[in-house]
């Protein structure tokens, strides 16, 4: 089962260090406040992100030293500072077996919905969203997330697949998901540029 908590960070290497910073960082054990680690890279090589599964909202106090550790082994070769997201998870119209996902690739979608509409917006994703999802056999598990401590606030879904990206994507680019996203675009974001965005990465 997925993980109830989900603690996202984000860096962006300065040019020629992406490789070398993602297998640096992805070396880093595994913090003893999370259940499970996965380190990723952007595959427009842009960034890399670290996943960090968490039981409950109480163990981020455990990982000060792991953060400390990050910033040792990566920090020098950042071009700002880490980007941190804390996320409480909400359902899954397909869970995973395990906490964090066990793909090659993720995309993480990001949403920054109304919070008038919000409830409004649970019952509508499940009918036209997550029925995507749902008959997409490429999607091999789509985790809906809700944050709690964010810049960038509102609904993230961390979607996993093992296809090729272009098969993958292909459930979301279909005349169909285009005009869900202009429906949704319409009733429910928020948050100009930044309120709907969407980002692949590749397990290091």
């Amino acid at each position: 089962m997925a993980s109830p908590i989900l603690l996202v960070t984000e860096i962006f290497p300065v040019a020629g260090k992406l490789d070398a910073i993602a297998k640096q960082w992805a070396a880093l054990a595994r913090p003893a406040g999370a259940s499970a680690r996965a380190v990723y890279r952007a595959v427009d090589d842009s960034s890399c992100i670290e996943l960090l599964a968490l039981d409950d909202l109480s163990q981020v106090a455990q990982l000060s030293d792991f953060w400390q550790q990050s910033w040792s082994a990566v920090g020098a070769d950042l071009q700002g500072d880490f980007q941190r997201q804390l996320l409480q998870f909400v359902e899954a119209p397909k869970n995973c077996s395990s906490a964090l996902p066990d793909t090659p690739y993720i995309q993480m979608r990001h949403v920054e919905v109304k919070p008038v509409v919000y409830q409004d917006y649970l019952t509508w994703r499940n009918r036209t969203i997550f029925e995507v999802v749902r008959n997409a056999p490429e999607v091999e598990s789509f985790l809906a997330y809700h944050s709690v401590i964010s810049t960038e606030p509102g609904v993230m879904f961390v979607s996993g697949f093992s296809s090729e990206i272009e098969q993958y994507l292909s459930h979301f680019t279909s005349p169909h998901y285009k005009n869900i996203v202009a429906e949704a675009g319409n009733t429910y974001i928020t948050g100009g540029d930044r309120g709907l965005y969407t980002k692949i990465y590749r397990a290091v």
